[in-house]
C-alpha cells in the first residue's frame, strides 16, 4: 500500500505537471488522479467529486492533495477535505514539489507532507 495523490488546480495545471513529473521520472509510483477545476465550476459538486476520488485513492495509508494556490476555488475544495492523519493538503503546487514526492513513495502522509513542503522552499531559486 502506499499513499494516494490528488492534484486540484485550475484548468489543466495538475494534469500537465503530473504528466510532466511523471516524464523526467519514467514512471509514477503512486495512485494518482487529477481534478481540472474550471472558473465556472459549480464548487459543490467539486467538493463531492474530490471526496469521491479521495475515497478511490486512499488505500488505507491517507492521500496527500496538492493544489495550486491558496485561498482560490481549487484550494478551498481541497481544504474542505482534510481529515487530520488521512487527507493532508499542501498549496502552491509545482514541478519540484510534486517530483519530490513521487521520489519519496515509502514515507508516510505526515513525513511526505513535510518533505513537500520543504522541497517546495528549496525549489525557488534566485537565478
Amino acid at each position: 500500500m502506499s499513499i494516494g495523490l490528488l492534484l486540484i488546480t485550475h484548468n489543466r495545471i495538475g494534469a500537465e505537471l503530473l504528466e510532466t513529473a511523471e516524464a523526467v521520472l519514467g514512471y509514477c509510483p503512486l495512485q494518482a488522479k487529477t481534478m481540472n477545476i474550471k472558473l465556472d465550476c459549480n464548487p459543490d459538486e467539486q467538493r463531492q467529486q474530490a471526496k469521491i476520488l479521495i475515497k478511490e485513492l486512499d488505500q488505507g495509508e491517507g492521500v496527500l492533495v496538492m493544489t495550486d494556490m491558496y485561498g482560490s476555488t481549487p484550494s478551498n475544495i481541497a481544504c474542505s477535505a482534510i481529515e487530520e492523519g488521512r487527507v493532508a493538503v499542501i498549496a502552491g503546487v509545482s514541478l519540484p514539489m510534486l517530483v519530490k514526492v513521487l521520489n519519496y513513495p515509502q514515507l508516510d502522509l505526515a513525513a511526505l507532507t513535510e518533505k513537500v513542503e520543504n522541497g517546495g522552499h528549496r525549489g525557488i531559486r534566485i537565478c
